[in-house]
């Protein structure tokens, strides 16, 4: 990190400063936005003081991003076309990097400040489909090469599924804890314990889930939403120190022949399936230097392999290799997941085509350890702050009575378990959506009613972020477009 800048004009290390702070910006206004769905019901709950809660749950935030790894950050840099990807070191990618982070903290800011639990990772995916929509109308071309689509179903897929799946699970549990728990305490919400046996916290062991789950959920929150950050710090250093981070320059020698065998295998496979690709690969006759071309996938391996050469070691390479390397490892990988579309493909060439695309990607996706840290203080921090205007919202909002202990750990428990696995298998979710939702179910489960009021307005902040952060990207994307 200490040699970032160095060699850089005094223009381009004021734009990496400013777009570095962009991103650490809204990885913080991420840390206090969404801080209060980790820790509403352990302070709602009186299980932990507010001051304690919150510092326990920026540790386990930084903690959650240092140990997250890069699924999910890979997942929604993803999102964005191949082409506009090769295209983020010029100009225009600039444009992009600016206007979809402007767009996510407005409309995060501002959902702060009415105190709706609206989501980060909704309204981040928002600002990316943003920013696609707006190249395509700009550069005139279908919007069909202007958002990843496939990536965009898998992505807004699991931000539906899982606060439906939350809400179902955090119910079951109530049901369950009723049944076979009926006259425990954990049934009391913190009123009816303090006013009839006066006593303010929660039993033991309540007190003990309330805290592991809440913590579990910051650390769920870390390993999810921080890998959000960390794909966006990556997008900024290639687009403007790009012979510094376009390919991975610690890689070892087994990753680059990894990565020079999958081109190999992927060219061979080209060749053995060449008259099936034919058919559901269209021709471009686009004469654009940022656009891939998979009917010339064999070349492209061609140029590849003769890029790389026999060395083991990035550095040998000059800028603007390293950067072709890095366009045609992205171009081959699209090539990859478009071949995977042949109708009858055996389950062997599937799995060989899963593989070589890990291969390929490699040495591309990755990210250094400071840029973790940075994103996971950034995250840490912004979480210690700003949690009071959700707290009540969620503790008192969402059903007709107070919540109780056994709601809260059900709500809670989902919560993380469900998040730390879509964080598993790189899928981004909503802490905001998957918590809300819970609680909504425990509330249906006990039969406390809701707070339509309340409901609707949460559901409302789910209906309008992502049209609203797709609006402002792109139309900051296209003023942004005409100023760069």
């Amino acid at each position: 990190m200490l040699d970032l800048f160095s060699g850089l004009d005094t223009h381009v290390a004021i734009t990496l400063m400013l777009s570095l702070g962009f991103v650490l910006a809204f990885e913080f206004i991420n840390g206090f936005h969404d801080t209060a769905n980790a820790v509403a019901t352990v302070i709602y709950t009186q299980s932990m003081k507010p001051r304690l809660a919150v510092f326990y749950s920026g540790v386990c935030n930084f903690l959650g991003v240092m140990s997250g790894g890069l699924a999910v950050a890979y997942a929604i840099v993803h999102l964005l076309p191949v082409d506009l990807l090769i295209s983020v070191n010029t100009s225009r990618g600039m444009a992009m990097v600016f206007a979809l982070l402007a767009a996510a903290i407005l409309w995060n800011l501002g959902t702060w400040y009415l105190g709706l639990p609206a989501s980060s990772s909704h309204t981040l995916i928002g600002a990316i489909l943003g920013v696609g929509v707006a190249n395509s109308f700009i550069n005139n071309t279908s919007l069909s090469h202007g958002i990843n689509w496939g990536k965009a179903i898998d992505v807004g897929a699991s931000l539906l599924v899982s606060p439906i799946a939350g809400a179902v699970m955090a119910g079951l549990i109530v049901i369950l804890l009723r049944r076979f728990r009926p006259r425990s305490n954990v049934h009391k919400t913190p009123y009816q314990r303090q006013q009839v046996e006066g006593r303010k916290h929660p039993p033991f062991w309540t007190r003990f889930m309330l805290i592991v789950s809440a913590m579990g959920v910051s650390f769920a929150h870390g390993s999810n939403d921080g890998q959000k950050g960390v794909g966006l710090v990556m997008l900024v250093l290639i687009g403007i120190v790009p012979a510094k981070f376009v390919l991975n320059l610690d890689s070892t020698p087994y990753q680059l022949e990894r990565t020079r065998d999958a081109a190999q295998h992927l060219q061979q496979f080209y060749q053995r399936h060449e008259a099936d690709l034919s058919k559901i690969i269209v021709k471009s006759t686009s004469t654009s230097q940022y656009e891939c071309h998979p009917q010339q996938t064999v070349a492209t391996a061609d140029q590849l392999l003769k890029l790389m050469g026999d060395g083991n070691d990035y550095h040998t390479l000059s800028a603007s290799q390293r950067w072709d390397v890095r366009t045609q490892l992205l171009c081959l990988d699209d090539a990859a997941k478009k071949a995977a579309d042949l109708p009858k493909l055996s389950s062997d060439d599937k799995q060989l085509l899963s593989n070589l695309r890990k291969d390929l990607t490699t040495t591309t996706e990755y990210a250094p350890t400071w840029v973790i840290v940075a994103v996971a203080l950034a995250l840490g921090i912004g979480t210690m702050i700003g949690w009071r205007r959700v707290v009540k919202t969620v503790g008192e909002g969402i059903g007709k009575k107070d919540m109780t202990y056994a709601q809260g750990v059900a709500a809670q428990t989902t919560a993380a378990v469900s998040i730390g696995l879509a964080s598993w298998f790189g899928f981004p979710v909503s802490t905001t959506h998957v918590l809300s939702s819970g609680v909504a179910g425990t509330m249906i489960a006990d039969k406390a009613g809701l707070q339509m009021s309340t409901v609707r307005s949460i559901a409302l902040a789910w209906l309008f972020t992502l049209p609203a952060s797709m609006g402002l990207a792109a139309g900051l994307y296209y003023l942004a477009a005409q100023w760069f």
